[in-house]
């Protein structure tokens, strides 16, 4: 028996949607389908380092050395799958769904065990069909190297797992991160649970506290001020401070907006309020200003390289 050993690695999980409905409609094709799909995705794996660990049914674990090569594994994968599907009649059209997680990992002989891999085996059951969604361990690795939109799902229950994992859907073509959650949330033919839903209203509930705590900070500053007047208005400064901290936080959840864009843009606004504040009859912001706008253009330039 070989021995058991540990390690980090990304782990790539993917199952069919609607497999069971597929199988029940027609058997021989719906396997030959699968077939065809998962050579593909083989394919695809193995030409970015990546190693197909097992398959079963209709799922696939695969590990990769890289996690950005594993999240642009996992879009080529939808992109060439979505190309096959296309010319396919809609009733026979099959999409995967994918979840990565970066982790640590039990391994014996080659296969590989562990809360990694069950967290990513969770994040593809949260998946919409034809997406991808990542955990935060993997978001922190890959969100500046790739051009591509991330979107926060909020925090998915996992078994064995004390605390929630933060979770991120990936964007890829045109559809937006919502839109793949909605379209996840819709009845489902094999009867899997709706969490990119639960997990969206969750998100929504979560701000919504946060920004209330903060607002009765605000207020209870002004408060404490107009109650001790003295001639001076200090709680603008405090003031300024919780509105940045909840701008911050909002920025780092949209998904509205580019969230780097967003948080220069608070980090700027920022600026602006401390000049305001101490006016003088200058507008010395201009030179920070500049030197954001600057940071964020390079950014975005080291970003679109990467990719």
């Amino acid at each position: 028996m070989s021995a058991t050993r540990r390690k980090l690695t990304t782990i790539f999980s993917a199952d069919v949607q609607g497999y069971t409905r597929l199988m029940e409609a027609d058997e021989e094709g719906t396997l030959a389908t699968l077939k065809q799909y998962r050579d593909a995705m083989t394919r695809l794996i193995e030409a970015r380092g990546g190693r197909v660990v097992n398959t079963w049914g209709d799922g696939l674990i695969a590990e990769f050395p890289s996690v950005v090569e594993s999240v642009r594994t996992a879009i080529d994968v939808q992109n060439e799958l979505a190309g096959h599907n296309a010319v396919r009649p809609a009733e026979t059209q099959m999409r995967f769904r994918i979840g990565i997680n970066l982790g640590d990992v039990m391994v014996e002989g080659d296969d590989i065990y562990g809360d990694g891999v069950n967290i990513a085996a969770r994040l593809q059951t949260a998946a919409p069909a034809g997406g991808i969604v990542i955990s935060n361990t993997v978001y922190d690795q890959v969100h500046n190297k790739m051009a591509v939109g991330f979107e926060f799902l909020g925090d998915l229950a996992v078994k064995n797992i004390e605390e929630g994992v933060p979770s991120y859907v990936v964007r890829i073509g045109g559809e937006s991160g919502a839109e793949a959650v909605a379209r996840r949330a819709e009845p489902a033919a094999d009867g899997r649970s709706r969490d990119a839903a639960r997990s969206g209203a969750f998100l929504g509930r979560r701000i919504s506290r946060k920004f209330l705590l903060l607002a009765l900070t605000a207020l209870g500053l002004v408060a404490i001020n107009v109650l001790s007047w003295n001639g001076i208005f200090w709680a603008e400064w405090p003031m300024l401070a919780v509105a940045v901290l909840a701008s911050l936080r909002w920025a780092s959840m949209t998904r509205l907006i580019n969230r780097g864009v967003a948080m220069l843009s608070v980090v700027a606004l920022g600026v602006v309020g401390v000049n305001l504040l101490t006016w003088n009859g200058i507008f010395w912001a201009k030179w920070p200003l500049l030197g954001i706008a600057l940071a964020g253009g390079i950014g975005w330039i080291i970003r679109k390289r990467a990719s």
